[in-house]
């Protein structure tokens, strides 16, 4: 306290004469009103209080209004705000443009005469009145304020925090980067490393521009100083023991970041050029890479793996996600990766984080970084409590071009990095020729992210050698800066040069680095066996084809009983809202024989006993914690203190966390983020649920992409469940269809489960099957219609025996019909709502249905061929097969069962479709109309006579 009176003492101690008397005159309109002074002057008063004078001033303070005119004050306020514009806006003629119109910048926000002031005025100024360091940079007026300030925010590396509301982060930027910190000094050996590691990189990718001409690879050259800035990152993690460093990055520069930071094979880099077998190359020592998939991806969208070891331990795991070529959607993967890693879940309740086990880097592109909505996406969950990983290092490859886009089409900002300032990330603008001002930009980020937690951005401005691959020409779109790049030396040449001038080098050690280069790489090349042959096509594992018999998952009902029993124990004074209440109080006897377990509970049975057999669970949606349609209720909360508390963190006998989030309004992050986690957590069960079927569309690219194909492309395996309502009750076209076909689209080489069940007893044991899958071959994401009119539908529920007897059953004998097999001159099958609908006007209907046998199709995907040949076989006198469903003809799963159907056909019989005729939208927007449709649909699949289309 001393101390900052002593300090306030010295500060107002530098006024004199009239500049007192407007000083306590500014001081009595801010005690009224802060805001009504200037901010200049209003932050002195929120630092250092009332003015109080020394007692050598004392004469001075009674004749305020002495000699000193009012301009002198003016003088005074222009020069604060002129410092206090440089820290704001320095930005704006920042030394950070190699090439291009921008390089010598100019910003009138800067400049002296804007504020009416000369040299002489800022001369006459004490530095001390202007800058708290002054006295620690030894310089004694305003001038000499303004010269340093402008050396520290206007030069290769500049700033943007002001737009950060945190005063102590601010004032940790601004402390580092005003005691002349922000800079590293580096010795004259590191200074010829980093030179050294320039050299290395843009000798590799010259390499391949020489060898293989014209072949496509996204090089980083211009931005090669990307490679040291993460070798920092590595360096530093792994000296503080951070578990894993997960990296998600675009093509551009990816397969120098393999090489020089993933340690890549070069052999194998150039093997995938010619496309030689793997069997021909062996890894180099510390480097390992993905488990491929069967169908292979290009090059330069394969990840990797490296442990980077501290003698025979391994301190760091660095892993680059596999990426397609749609660009930023890895970002949410890679804080999925993270967050599965630094959670801990070997315990009740929630789990517990630590973010010192893993850091996320995401690495964007200049034009999609601000193009890209999931980006905003992504940013928005870093400050969540179910989705914060503790703060992500971003770095911008800025290489000024968006493919053959100029800046001016492809954004409304004015720097690509301007949509990070909108969730309160610092941003470090930084000139890609100068390497140390870039090794420094990270060393800041990495610093920041682990003293605050928080999101930090570098802006690593550079550019691109060639166009947006080596086989474009953009100089037919981007002349005049081509004319520059094609003048321009290369970062290492520019470096090097600067080195020589500094007398650190001489060009011989230069050049002889270069050849140095040159012949390792000629070398390996040289060295490498030759292609013998075409490559063996690799095949999807077997297990994978019949991999979901085998699976036991009826719980005993004394266990199931138990279950129960303590999902209805609340925490001492707990009150929760009675309505809820009487609703879960209803599940007290489900169990006793002759009643029936409905959707809501028998999912809380799935869960609670998977939690029992060791397997954490991982929940989130919009609206999950009470289920959109306020079925679920696994998180209460009291009605007096709105304490929360989860039934299921109250479960006896577990030790594994269950862990259920309602997440932002975001369907492609989110889903991104929990296929990240599932890919790096596979012993955890993790499900999304979408709020509706139907806004699964805008995440069409993680399903297609990603999860769809990650392990066929990549050898990425999840084991995620995707939940998604769906079903037609007449609420129009938007919430009725989950879209199943597009997820039959994509159905393929068994690479997931599409399901549409109609039982609880059906979810528990898909779910609890899914669960058992983890980890193992057989592992695949199952894509889930779930229920929306039907949760509360006793037709639904089920009786308790089915919970602690069979299993999943993919066909499902149609319920309240005999089964009349050999009378059957019908077989009518169907899926998933509709099948209850026929169900309800089966009972409602006179007459005998021996003729009729129905089936429901409850695993759509993979097919369940040998039970349908099975009951084909059973029927002698079936004399046609029936397709019903509830969707459009061109939508649902027509199309997709359509060719099973047909293909065990007899020659008497035929196939059949009964339900809506193609459209283009999924529903019809008024529900008398849907009403009419869906009885005409019912109507036929029950009527003997009536019938669909015959196909």
């Amino acid at each position: 306290m001393a101390q900052n009176e002593e300090s306030a003492k010295r500060f107002w101690g530098e006024f004199y004469g009239p500049n007192m008397g407007y000083v306590e005159e500014q001081y009595e309109l801010f005690l009224k009103d802060p805001d009504s002074v200037d901010p200049s002057i209003k932050v002195n008063f929120e630092k250092y209080g009332e003015p109080v004078w020394e007692s050598q001033n004392e004469d001075l303070a009674e004749n305020v209004h002495g000699t000193a005119s009012i301009n002198d004050v003016k003088k005074l306020t222009s020069a604060m705000k002129l410092v206090e514009a440089i820290r704001r806006y320095g930005h704006l003629e920042a030394d950070i443009y190699p090439v291009g119109l921008q390089k010598d910048r100019y910003s009138k926000l800067v400049d002296p005469t804007t504020y009416s002031l000369s040299e002489e005025d800022l001369k006459n100024i004490p530095a001390s009145w202007l800058w708290d360091h002054a006295a620690d940079a030894n310089v004694k007026n305003g001038l000499d304020v303004v010269s340093e300030l402008k050396k520290y925010y206007t030069g290769t590396i500049a700033f943007e925090y002001d737009h950060v509301n945190n005063d102590e982060e601010r004032q940790w930027l601004r402390e580092l980067i005003e005691l002349g910190n922000a800079r590293l000094s580096l010795s004259d050996e590191e200074k010829k490393q980093l030179l050294k590691r320039l050299v290395e990189v843009e000798g590799f990718e010259d390499f391949l521009q020489k060898i293989f001409v014209g072949q496509k690879r996204f090089s980083i050259e211009g931005l090669e100083a990307m490679v040291p800035m993460l070798d920092h990152i590595v360096k530093n993690a792994t000296a503080q023991k951070v578990e894993h460093i997960m990296m998600g990055m675009a093509h551009r520069g990816r397969l120098s970041v393999l090489a020089h930071v993933l340690g890549k094979p070069l052999d194998k880099i150039f093997s995938e050029f010619h496309s030689s077998p793997d069997k021909e190359l062996i890894p180099s020592e510390g480097s390992m890479g993905i488990n491929y998939g069967w169908t292979g991806d290009v090059k330069y969208h394969f990840g990797a793996v490296k442990d980077v070891k501290d003698g025979e331990e391994t301190n760091t795991r660095i892993t680059l996600a596999n990426n397609p070529s749609h660009l930023e959607f890895v970002n949410p993967v890679i804080e999925g990766f993270a967050r599965a890693a630094q959670d801990e879940r070997k315990h009740s309740g929630y789990p517990e984080q630590d973010f010192n086990k893993a850091i996320p880097v995401q690495i964007h592109g200049d034009a999609a970084f601000i193009g890209e909505g999931i980006v905003a996406e992504t940013l928005n969950l870093s400050g969540l409590p179910a989705y914060t990983t503790g703060g992500t290092l971003h770095i911008i490859a800025n290489n000024l071009v968006g493919y053959t886009t100029d800046q001016k089409d492809g954004r409304s900002t004015r720097y690509a990095s301007d949509l990070a300032k909108g969730y309160e990330i610092p941003v470090i603008h930084v000139n890609g020729d100068d390497p140390i001002s870039c090794v420094s930009a990270i060393k800041i980020a990495y610093d920041y992210r682990q003293k605050f937690h928080k999101d930090i951005l570098i802006d690593l401005v550079g550019y691109r050698r060639y166009g947006h691959n080596e086989m474009d020409e953009p100089r037919a779109t981007q002349p005049t800066l081509y004319q520059d790049i094609d003048a321009h030396p290369t970062p290492a040449k520019v470096y090097a040069n600067a080195l020589q001038d500094k007398g650190t080098i001489d060009s011989e050690w230069y050049s002889s680095l270069k050849e140095d280069r040159e012949k390792a790489l000629r070398s390996i090349y040289d060295g490498m066996k030759e292609d013998v042959g075409n490559p063996e096509p690799k095949r999807m594992p077997e297990v994978l084809k019949n991999g979901l018999e085998g699976f036991e998952t009826a719980v005993s009902l004394d266990e199931l009983q138990e279950i129960n029993t303590q999902l209805l124990k609340r925490p001492e004074g707990f009150k929760g809202f009675k309505k809820v209440e009487r609703i879960l109080k209803r599940r007290e006897n489900m169990l006793e024989d002759g009643n029936k377990v409905d959707w809501g509970a028998g999912e809380a049975l799935a869960y609670s006993s998977i939690l029992r057999d060791g397997i954490p669970i991982r929940l989130t949606g919009q609206d999950s914690q009470r289920g959109t349609f306020a079925h679920r209720h696994m998180v209460l909360h009291d009605a007096e203190t709105n304490d929360n508390y989860c039934p299921l963190h109250g479960l006896e006998r577990t030790d594994v966390t269950f862990d259920i989030r309602n997440s932002p309004l975001s369907e492609a992050g989110v889903l991104g983020y929990e296929y990240g986690y599932s890919i790096q957590s596979p012993e955890t069960l993790v499900l999304w649920e979408a709020q509706f079927g139907d806004f699964a569309n805008a995440a069409q690219v993680i399903f297609d992409q990603f999860i769809a194909a990650a392990r066929a492309k990549w050898g990425d395996k999840s084991n995620m469940v995707m939940l998604l309502p769906h079903g037609y009750e007449g609420q129009g076209p938007e919430h009725s269809s989950a879209r199943l076909e597009r997820y039959l689209q994509l159905a393929a080489e068994n690479n997931w489960i599409v399901a549409n069940v109609t039982s609880s007893a059906q979810f528990f044991h898909l779910i609890r099957r899914q669960a058992a899958m983890r980890g193992r071959e057989e592992a695949r994401p199952l894509v889930l219609m779930t229920p929306k009119s039907l949760l509360r539908n006793q037709r639904v529920a089920s009786a308790p025996e089915e919970f602690s007897e069979g299993k999943f059953q993919p066909f499902r004998n149609q319920p309240g019909l005999k089964i009349s097999k050999k009378n059957a001159k019908r077989l009518l099958i169907g899926s998933g709502k509709v099948m209850v609908d026929i169900e309800d006007a089966l009972e409602k209907a006179e007459g005998k249905f021996d003729w009729l046998r129905i089936l429901r199709l409850e695993q759509i995907y993979p097919f369940p061929e040998k039970d349908l040949l099975k009951e084909i076989k059973d029927m002698p006198n079936l004399e046609e097969i029936v397709w019903v469903q509830e969707e459009p003809k061109n939508m649902g799963a027509w199309n997709f069962v359509d060719d099973y159907l047909r293909k065990h056909l007899q020659n008497h019989q035929q196939l059949r479709y009964i339900g809506r005729p193609d459209r283009s939208s999924p529903a019809v927007g008024e529900p008398n109309v849907h009403k009419m449709e869906q009885n005409e649909i019912i109507k036929s699949a029950i009527n003997p006579i009536i019938g669909g289309d015959s196909q």
